[in-house]
């Protein structure tokens, strides 16, 4: 189990669902290509440390090499840097892009992602480190420091959901379905083919689910259709439309003859005390 997993098995990961990551691991569905944005990190890495390196020459940085535990020789992990104190091993490295950066707090705390963190507290479990320090690249070409500290409590949860997933490998225990797009996508990817003759008579619960679910969502989407109709003529000839301070969506369009369209913030705000006010 690597650091790069661990926010999957806790239900973290944008990426992954804890069913995805066990049908992968179990070898019932092959790795997907590489996305673009894995590319960026990937190119930008270099970047990202030589930047921290010359942050701080107080320490000689290193490759970050595979690390296994000595207690746990399931656990393992490959940060990207090391910083060295003389011979000794001061922080674990880890060099992050985000074109977004919303989720980031301040810099020089320790206010990042979850599922970051929750790398970053199982790498320093498993290598024994006290510190991790994270740089990060934005989509607006700034970089930022952060600085985590070893937790034990929180790195002994993580460990230990860890320990309980390897151990659910191996007894063949596949994790729930969830509503996670990867585990759909996952499931979608172990039956690549087609029985053409095949037929498949569903059971009256799952049609009933299937179909009462489809039925919910034509409705949604004909009442998100009628919303943001209702925008467009309140926002008249504006290009973004906010509430309470906070941006909601922006009228944009393809070129210059394009017709506008909308499209709105993936984070919007939160309105549960208002839902029935109105």
């Amino acid at each position: 189990m690597s650091a790069s997993k661990a926010a999957a098995v806790l239900g973290l990961s944008p990426w992954e669902s804890p069913f995805s990551l066990w049908c992968l691991m179990a070898g019932l569905v092959e790795p997907e290509p590489q996305t673009k944005e894995q590319a960026r990190g990937h190119y930008l890495e270099p970047a990202v440390a030589n930047w921290l390196a010359d942050r701080h020459p107080e320490y000689r940085m290193l490759p970050g090499g595979t690390w296994v535990s000595n207690d746990r020789p399931w656990q393992l992990t490959s940060p990207d840097r090391l910083f060295y104190a003389g011979d000794e091993l001061a922080e674990l490295i880890e060099c992050k892009t985000d074109a977004d950066g919303r989720e980031w707090g301040k810099p020089g705390t320790n206010e990042i992602p979850l599922y970051y963190l929750v790398q970053v507290l199982f790498q320093m479990d498993t290598i024994g480190a006290r510190r991790t320090r994270v740089g990060l690249l934005t989509g607006r070409l700034e970089f930022r420091e952060y600085v985590v500290d070893y937790d034990e409590h929180y790195a002994a949860v993580i460990r230990e959901r860890c320990e309980s997933f390897m151990a659910s490998l191996l007894l063949g225990d596949m994790p729930d379905l969830d509503d996670r797009k990867a585990t759909y996508e996952s499931l979608r990817r172990q039956h690549p083919l087609i029985d053409r003759a095949g037929k498949y008579f569903m059971e009256p619960g799952l049609a009933i689910e299937v179909i009462d679910a489809l039925q919910e969502l034509e409705s949604a989407e004909a009442a998100v259709l009628t919303a943001k109709g209702k925008l467009l003529v309140a926002m008249g000839t504006a290009r973004r439309a906010y509430f309470n301070g906070d941006l909601v969506a922006i009228r944009m369009a393809k070129g210059a003859e394009g017709v506008p369209f909308l499209k709105f913030e993936k984070a919007l705000p939160d309105i549960s005390d208002l839902v029935g006010a109105f």
